[in-house]
C-alpha cells in the first residue's frame, strides 16, 4: 500500500510540473520584444487538452486520496472497519456518513455490542448505507425469553420478548394502535370490502383461481408489523415481509408473530432472484414522498421478480391527483400489465385535503410471457 501510495505521489508531482512547464511555454510564446501588432494568440488546442487532462487527473487523484470529509488515518478509523473493509466490499453511500459509519464499527471484537454503535445501523441504512458491514460482536438479548409463542400470529406477543431500550415508547400501549401493534385491531384488515378502495383477501383469491394462478409465494414491500403476511398464512400462503423499525418494534414483533421479516429498505434492491414471487404488495410504506426516479427503479425490480401471470398490488398508494394522472398511473402503464382493478379515491385528512392528495388501489398482472 505505501509504494502505490508513493507512485501516486510521483504521478502527481509529475503531472504539477508538467502542468508549471506548459504554462511557462504559454507565456513564452505569447512574450515577444517587440510591441504586438495582433490580438493576443489563442491558447493551442493541444496545449488546452493537455491542461484539462492534467487538472482532471489531478482531481481524481486528490478526491481518491485526500477527501477532507473522510478521516483518513489510522488513528480516526475504527480497526474493525479497516480490517472488514479487505474482505469485502463496503456500500459506496455509507462512504458519505463517515461519523455514523465509525461510530456503527467502533467496538471491541468479540464482546457486546456497545448500545452507541447498534443505534447507528438504522440511519446508516435510511441513508443508503445497506447492507451494512459485519460486525463481530455480541448483540444484546433480553433478559427473558418466552417458553413458547402464539401459532396465531394475532394472539397478543410477549412485551417482555422485546429490547424496549432501542425506542422512545417502553410498551405497547405507550404506541399508536393504527401502527400495527394492536394485533385484534389486525385481525380484521384486509378481510371486507367498504370502499372501491378496498381489496379483500377472498376477492384477491377468487380472481387468482379465475385467472390460473397459483398464489403461494409473495412479497410485501413495507408491510409493517406484517398484517397481510398474517392473513395470507390463513390461505397456505408463503410471505416475506420487508420492515424498517423506525421508531418501533415492527421486526420484533413481526418475528414474535411467527412471521419472516427483512431489514430492507424501500431503496435496495429486492432480496429475491429473478421471476419467482406470485404476488408483491406495495403498502402504505411506499407512497408520494419517494423521489420519482427512485419509484420507478423500484416498480422495475417488481416486475423483475414476479414470474409471468403474477400480481402486483398497489394498496392505497397516495399522491397529489396531479402527479397520479401525469407520473405514477404512466410510469406504471409502461409496464404493460393487464388493469385488474383501477381504483381512485380522496385522501380525506388533513394532509389529503390540504395537498390535493389521493389514493390509488390497483391489482395488475404481468403478462404471461413476453417475447425476447
Amino acid at each position: 500500500m505505501g509504494f502505490t501510495m508513493g507512485l501516486n505521489l510521483l504521478l502527481l508531482l509529475a503531472m504539477v510540473a508538467t502542468n508549471i512547464l506548459s504554462l511557462y511555454h504559454l507565456s513564452t510564446t505569447m512574450i515577444s520584444t517587440k510591441p504586438p501588432t495582433n490580438p493576443t494568440p489563442p491558447v493551442p488546442d493541444h496545449l488546452l487538452r493537455q491542461l484539462q487532462t492534467i487538472r482532471a487527473t489531478i482531481t481524481h487523484l486528490t478526491r481518491h486520496h485526500s477527501n477532507p470529509s473522510i478521516p483518513t488515518t489510522p488513528s480516526t478509523i475504527p480497526s474493525e472497519l479497516l480490517l472488514y473493509t479487505q474482505l469485502s466490499p463496503i456500500a459506496s453511500s455509507c462512504r458519505h456518513h463517515p461519523d455514523l459509519l465509525h461510530q456503527y464499527m467502533n467496538y471491541t471484537p468479540f464482546s457486546p455490542c456497545p448500545p452507541p454503535s447498534s443505534a447507528a445501523a438504522e440511519p446508516l441504512i435510511l441513508r443508503g448505507c445497506h447492507p451494512l458491514p459485519r460486525r463481530r460482536c455480541f448483540s444484546p438479548t433480553p433478559n427473558k425469553q418466552p417458553t413458547s409463542l402464539p401459532t396465531n400470529p394475532f394472539s397478543p406477543v410477549p412485551e417482555y420478548s422485546i429490547l424496549w431500550n432501542n425506542y422512545k415508547c417502553k410498551n405497547f400501549n405507550c404506541l399508536n394502535p393504527d401502527l400495527g401493534f394492536d394485533l385484534k385491531k389486525e385481525k380484521s384488515k384486509l378481510l371486507t370490502y367498504k370502499t372501491d378502495l378496498d381489496l379483500p383477501i377472498s376477492q384477491l383469491t377468487d380472481i387468482a383461481k379465475k385467472s390460473k394462478i397459483v398464489i403461494r409465494l409473495a412479497l410485501d414491500i413495507g408491510g409493517g408489523t406484517g398484517t397481510f403476511a398474517a392473513q395470507m398464512k390463513e390461505q397456505n400462503v408463503t410471505v416475506i415481509t420487508t420492515t424498517m423499525s423506525l421508531g418501533a418494534p415492527y421486526n420484533e414483533v413481526a418475528a414474535l408473530r411467527g412471521l419472516v421479516p427483512l431489514h430492507v429498505p424501500l431503496q435496495q434492491r429486492l432480496p429475491v432472484f429473478d421471476g419467482v414471487l406470485d404476488l408483491v404488495r406495495c403498502g402504505h410504506a411506499v407512497n408520494r414522498w419517494i423521489p420519482v426516479q427512485a419509484m420507478e427503479f423500484l416498480v422495475y425490480d417488481v416486475d423483475r421478480v414476479l414470474r409471468g401471470g403474477g400480481f402486483f398490488w398497489v394498496d392505497r398508494f397516495f399522491s397529489k391527483g396531479m402527479d397520479l394522472d401525469k407520473v405514477y398511473a404512466p410510469m406504471i402503464g409502461k409496464l404493460g400489465y393487464k388493469k385488474v382493478k383501477w381504483a381512485v379515491g380522496k385522501k380525506t385528512d388533513s394532509s389529503g385535503v390540504k395537498n390535493d392528495e389521493v389514493y390509488l388501489t390497483a391489482l395488475l398482472q404481468k403478462p404471461v410471457s413476453r417475447g425476447r
